[in-house]
């Protein structure tokens, strides 16, 4: 029997991002390792028939010594569990997992799940960070990248130019798991964004254009948010900045939840104003499945999501004055429009991003090596 790997820098992405993928080498008789740090959802990796291994991973930290413990964790669980190769998903996995797994001599399939702002930034962790990643992906033996602007950029830098590559279409939508739920007809049309509530995925901006729509469609219009708030990064919104929204009466903010979809079956309209460099976002593909409109900026991984005024509407990156205009777009149509924007995006999503798709490449590229 065959042994995998799998690793990010947390448990929930694998359980919410890769189970169908975990639950398919399962199947294909693979003896499947989950490596992240442990947390809420490691038990129910467990459950899925996994082995579950705890490491450290300092997911937004610049401490090298955290690092360098990282990757000696990742030596140690490669050199003693007999692991034939690891998918690595998340950037630290990328670099740390990867160069252990190297040195142990376990081959690696690495996901470019999106750059953030890594190439962006001009700061001194940026810039030893795209060194890291330079040196680390040209020693993995396959990348999957989710969207062409990642491999352009790979190719512009040089980086991993010997390593076999393919194009993935995002981590996919489970189509089985996500289906057509049309919103309710009742006079108010409700907006959704679901992301880490970080300023970069366009929150401001989002806030904002609520702030200009409601002031002119009063309780017609609602908007919510849905993701984890606070988080360990420089453009998170703080807890204290959130309550002043909600209690200024702009936005909702419903918390975090194991079961989105029913979160997104309520609403008119999946919207991402993100400026934050991405693979393809999840919550576009399973909105998108569920048969609802998106609107989302002309950026990095959300454009692939987007076919302009056939399944929802593309605005420009930072500009709330674009955001707000494409979501009055959406405000000012009929139900049966909506509902008609809502089906072309399903059909792109059937057609583009079904997550069986991702599934099959993945144990292509398993075989192959």
């Amino acid at each position: 029997m065959k042994t995998i790997a799998i690793s990010a820098n947390t448990s929930w992405y694998l359980y919410n991002f890769r189970k169908n993928t975990i639950l398919a080498m399962l199947a294909e008789g693979y003896k499947v390792h989950a490596i992240a740090p442990e947390d809420g959802y490691s038990k129910k990796l467990k459950e899925l028939g996994c082995n579950f291994i705890n490491i450290r991973i300092d997911s937004g930290g610049t401490n090298p010594v955290n690092d360098l413990k990282t990757f000696h964790d990742f030596y140690k669980i490669y050199s003693h569990n007999n692991i034939n190769t690891v998918l690595n998903f998340t950037p630290k996995n990328n670099i740390y997992s990867t160069l252990a797994a190297r040195l142990a001599g376990v081959k690696t399939i690495n996901n470019i799940a999106g750059l953030g702002t890594l190439f962006i930034n001009e700061s001194i962790p940026s810039k030893v960070a795209r060194v890291l990643y330079k040196y680390s992906q040209s020693k993995a033996d396959f990348i999957f990248f989710q969207n062409e602007d990642d491999r352009a950029l790979f190719k512009q830098h040089k980086i991993a130019q010997n390593v076999t590559s393919d194009r993935l279409p995002g981590s996919g939508a489970d189509l089985s798991r996500f289906t057509v739920t049309p919103a309710p007809d009742d006079g108010v049309i409700r907006f959704l964004l679901i992301a880490r509530m970080l300023f970069d995925k366009g929150i401001a901006q989002y806030v904002e254009a609520a702030r200009i729509l409601k002031n002119t469609y009063g309780n017609t219009v609602e908007f919510r948010l849905l993701g984890f708030l606070d988080v360990d990064n420089p453009s998170a919104v703080s807890k204290a900045q959130m309550s002043d929204w909600v209690d200024e009466g702009i936005v909702n903010y419903l918390g975090t939840s194991d079961f989105v979809e029913a979160e997104i079956a309520q609403v008119d309209c999946m919207v991402l104003p993100s400026y934050y460099r991405e693979g393809v976002p999840k919550s576009l593909l399973e909105a998108g499945a569920m048969g609802k409109p998106i609107v989302t900026t002309d950026n990095v991984g959300c454009r692939e999501t987007i076919d302009n005024g056939v399944n929802g509407f593309i605005c420009e990156p930072r500009s709330t004055k674009s955001l707000t205009d494409a979501l009055d777009k959406i405000i000012t149509m009929s139900h049966s429009e909506r509902l008609k924007l809502g089906i072309n995006s399903r059909r792109k999503m059937e057609n583009e991003f079904d997550e069986k798709i991702v599934i099959k490449k993945y144990l292509l590229a398993l075989n192959s090596l």
